[in-house]
């Protein structure tokens, strides 16, 4: 038996009981407002606009800012926008985030994609993003403070932490200093439509600076509207544009009253012709070991063969080196850099994947396109040494080896560095290409370009003189000249001046007149005669 033994049989609640236990106690209004004001701000966007950066900025506290926003800011007040401490433009340190295919921010070393739940950093030296495990993992455990793509040094001060999951106070807009101060840079550059508007609702707001960034009038230069590609037999879809309906229903298009077949792209028109003809192309590769022939299946993989093609020709491949090397698996070569980081498409932009059932990996000599990702094609590509079919779906196929095996069994027998970089360089000397149907079927274009011009300009010709009359009687006569009916006076006809075709009509009226009267009078000089009886039926 205690003294405290029935202490919890009592009728009321302690005060502790109150506010902790059953939750009656309601807390103070400077604890209730720090409590419920928390208002995050997204890790991609400006501290100071509150909007997606493109020119990202930091300070020594990881507050990230648009150098377009925070220059004109630090020139007015000379605080930062978040702590309200001095802070000036040479204090800033540049970031360098990268994106991955689908252009989302991602760590370039774990290629993890960052989200709200990421803890990133930056280092101060080299300014660039990673995620606080690859810093962690790869620099901090194994004490290499060296940045994980420049190989600059740096100190574990540098690390600069842009977002830490376990510490948002940063983030809270509710105690951005220029918020609460309401401390704005006034530019009327700046302004939107909304700035015209005296009260407008958030999402109104919202709705006009989109509206502001992503408006296109469709208009031309001079006001008018633009001028639209207008189909033809060659490039006309079976669909139309639906700018009709379009236009019908939405009051920000231009009305549109006539119905118009969508306009197929050359490239795909081309792409077409080049698989209905099913032809290949045909590439030699001079090696410093040797000629490689490969056959190029143009038929399938249009885009990445053409690419492939025009680097050939161009002389893109030439004096490269094969940087990688790895046996029983491939060899890679393409890029001009020699580092296995560069080279670009002969599109100038990175491609899309294209994959086919019937083009695997399966066998020694196939050609195939080497990338970082999904839609990342650009000029490397690799041959293979052996089946690789767990490559399939991940890189295209476009062509296989068709002559120098032996010249790719020696280039297999060179020996690698530990970074699989051969020890003797081989070297990409020149390339020859064979056969393109590319440029057959952009000639074969071509000429049909050139004969719709002139069918176009023949129709605009005989329309316009058609209008206006001159020219028809050349165009009679010489139709007209050798036929044998009755056709052939019309010209004459259409020669004669108006007033003597009048007067030759007048006088055929009054001389059909004149004889038709004294037909007449014939007709009543002539006696009647009467027969009583049949003779002969010529009368009938």
């Amino acid at each position: 038996m205690g003294k405290k033994q029935h202490q919890k049989d009592k009728m009321y609640l302690t005060t502790t009981e109150w506010s902790t236990l059953f939750g009656g106690k309601k807390a103070a209004a400077g604890e209730r407002g720090k409590e419920v004001s928390f208002r995050r701000l997204p890790f991609d966007c400006c501290s100071l606009s509150l909007s997606p950066f493109d020119n990202p900025y930091c300070t020594k506290d990881g507050s990230v800012f648009d150098l377009l926003n925070i220059v004109p800011y630090l020139k007015k007040f000379g605080r930062s926008p978040v702590t309200g401490e001095k802070l000036d433009a040479k204090m800033l340190i540049r970031l360098s985030f990268h994106k991955n295919a689908d252009g989302k921010y991602h760590c370039p070393v774990m290629f993890k994609v960052f989200n709200e739940h990421s803890h990133i950093v930056a280092v101060r030296p080299t300014g660039n993003v990673f995620s606080m495990e690859a810093v962690e993992q790869l620099n901090i455990k194994r004490k290499h403070f060296k940045d994980l793509l420049t190989d600059e040094p740096f100190q574990r001060a540098d690390i600069i932490h842009l977002q830490d999951p376990t510490n948002l106070d940063k983030f809270n807009l509710c105690t951005f200093h220029h918020l609460k101060n309401s401390m704005k840079v006034d530019d009327d550059d700046s302004k939107g439509a909304s700035s015209t508007l005296k009260n407008t609702s958030a999402e109104a707001k919202y709705i006009l600076e989109e509206l502001d960034k992503t408006y296109k009038p469709d208009k031309s230069e001079d006001g008018k509207p633009a001028a639209a590609v207008k189909a033809t037999d060659r490039n006309a879809a079976h669909f139309s544009t639906g700018r009709v309906a379009a236009s019908f229903t939405s009051s920000a298009l231009l009305p549109v009253t006539e119905q118009q077949s969508a306009v197929i792209s050359d490239e795909i028109i081309r792409y077409e012709k080049v698989k209905k003809k099913g032809a290949k192309g045909y590439v030699q590769i001079k090696t410093s070991l040797g000629d490689l022939n490969f056959e190029v299946h143009c038929e399938m993989v249009p885009k990445t063969a053409e690419n492939f093609l025009l680097h050939c020709k161009s002389g893109y491949y030439k004096n490269t080196v094969f940087h990688r090397s790895i046996k029983h698996f491939m060899i890679q070569g393409g890029d001009p850099t020699g580092t296995g980081r560069g080279g670009e498409s002969a599109f100038g932009e990175p491609f899309a994947d294209e994959f086919k059932p019937n083009l695997v990996h399966q066998g020694r000599g196939v050609l195939s396109m080497a990338n970082s990702g999904p839609k990342t094609n650009k000029s490397q590509f690799f041959i293979t040494f052996r089946s690789c079919r767990h490559l399939d779906n991940k890189h295209s196929v476009f062509g296989r080896l068709v002559g120098g095996l032996d010249i790719l069994s020696a280039m297999e027998k060179v020996e690698c560095d530990d970074q699989d970089r051969p020890k003797e360089q081989i070297e990409i000397l020149d390339c020859s290409v064979f056969v393109n149907p590319f440029d057959d079927i952009d000639a074969a274009m071509d000429k049909e370009k050139e004969d719709e011009e002139e069918d176009v300009k023949q129709k605009a010709q005989a329309e316009k003189l058609r209008k206006s009359g001159i020219g028809l009687d050349t165009e009679f006569s010489a139709a007209r000249a050798k036929s044998k009916t009755i056709g052939k006076y019309l010209p004459a006809a259409s020669k004669r001046p108006l007033s003597q075709m009048d007067d030759k009509a007048s006088t055929s009226t009054t001389s059909v007149t004149a004889g038709a009267a004294s037909s007449g009078e014939s007709r009543s000089k002539k006696k009647k005669v009467t027969s009583s009886g049949f003779s002969d039926f010529s009368s009938w």
